[in-house]
């Protein structure tokens, strides 16, 4: 078997410069009437990092797994039940049917634009639709990550490069607290994946590609695509017994096939069509089902114009809210394909020769 390569890791922090890391976010004076108590804080931070105590709460995995006994973090185990919970309400025919509207844009008024996005706009829009036709509308507005507290998206650490089985669905390598890298929202983002039939992407485009929160939550989503469901199969991150697990064959399951898409992407500049088919091939990836054409929009919205009256300029576009509403029907149709089990993969497709 291959062997691990190591090398590339800092060293760890010796404890001033982790106290110079630490304090640093108590520098408002309001702070400073308790100093002794942030003092005590640092020491159980400090402790937490040297230890590297990544899960603190833990309990054996129980029965399904493949090492019952294997002490995993409560925080995953809770994850996980809540995301194959979804996935029997989203497989059930009783339930109603759900479109993820996932609004990509950065900014919201409530941070330092001081104005809503056009996205945020369009967003309700399509929702306008998927609630007239009697579904669910779960807007996922993903502004977030800049205005509220305490809300992260963490980057992806590229787990999957080391060993598929190393990528955990859901992902484990957050929340890690000795590293301070808590509030990881993609426990709740998946959740509410793995519970739509229908999801629709809407986005800008900033510097010909997508946006930083989209970007980040693509990434962390690379474990619904071939994800190891058995995080004691790895016994957390052991990488080379995710290696052996690979090397002796690895089916790559596809966990969010089966619902419908649609996107739209807008601009002012240049890069909304390759940025488009970009999303629509990560998406044809992971097994979501294209919708038909209609359910896939490029637009710029004032094309070579003025930022300060761009809201007034889509007011005036009625055709580009008109194609907006349409990429929600389209998706809403699919959807009750989907349902029906008149859209589906085909039957006859062949087992991918590269699966990864």
């Amino acid at each position: 078997m291959t062997h691990v390569r190591t090398g590339q890791a800092p060293a760890p922090l010796d404890r001033q410069t982790f106290h110079l890391r630490f304090v640093r976010r108590f520098s408002d004076p309001a702070y400073a009437s308790v100093q002794d108590a942030i003092a005590q804080i640092e020491d159980v931070a400090w402790d937490a990092y040297h230890q590297g105590r990544k899960a603190p709460i833990t309990r054996p995995a129980g029965p399904g797994f493949a090492d019952p006994a294997y002490d995993t973090s409560v925080e995953w185990l809770e994850t996980r039940e809540r995301l194959q919970q979804a996935q029997k309400t989203w497989a059930d025919p009783a339930t109603p049917s759900r479109v993820l509207l996932v609004c990509a844009s950065a900014r919201n008024d409530g941070t330092c634009p001081g104005e809503m996005s056009k996205t945020w706009r369009m967003t309700q829009m399509a929702r306008a639709v998927v609630e007239a036709q009697g579904m669910q509308a779960d807007v996922l507005d993903l502004s977030l990550v800049t205005s509220e507290y305490g809300k992260a998206i963490h980057p992806c650490k590229g787990c999957v490069g080391t060993a598929m089985p190393l990528c955990h669905w859901p992902c484990s390598c957050y929340p890690n607290h000795a590293m301070d890298q808590a509030n990881d929202w993609m426990a709740e983002i998946y959740e509410r994946w793995v519970a739509a039939h229908g999801v629709i992407l809407l986005t800008p485009t900033y510097w010909y590609q997508s946006t930083s929160p989209l970007k980040l939550m693509i990434d962390r989503m690379v474990c619904a695509d071939g994800g190891n469901p058995d995080v004691t199969s790895t016994h957390g991150k052991k990488a080379a017994e995710a290696k052996a697990i690979e090397e002796a064959g690895w089916d790559f399951p596809k966990h969010l096939a089966g619902r419908a898409y649609g996107l739209v992407v807008h601009g002012d500049v240049a890069g909304v069509e390759v940025h488009r088919r970009n999303l629509a091939d990560w998406l044809n990836w992971m097994g979501l089902l294209d919708a038909g054409h209609a359910s896939q929009l490029d637009r710029y919205i004032g094309y070579y114009e003025p930022y300060y009256d761009s809201h007034d300029t889509l007011d005036a576009d009625e055709d580009v809210q008109a194609e907006v509403r349409q990429v929600a029907e389209v998706v809403v149709a699919a959807v009750r394909a989907v349902r029906a089990g008149t859209l589906r993969p085909a039957k006859t497709q062949p087992r991918l020769v590269r699966p990864k």
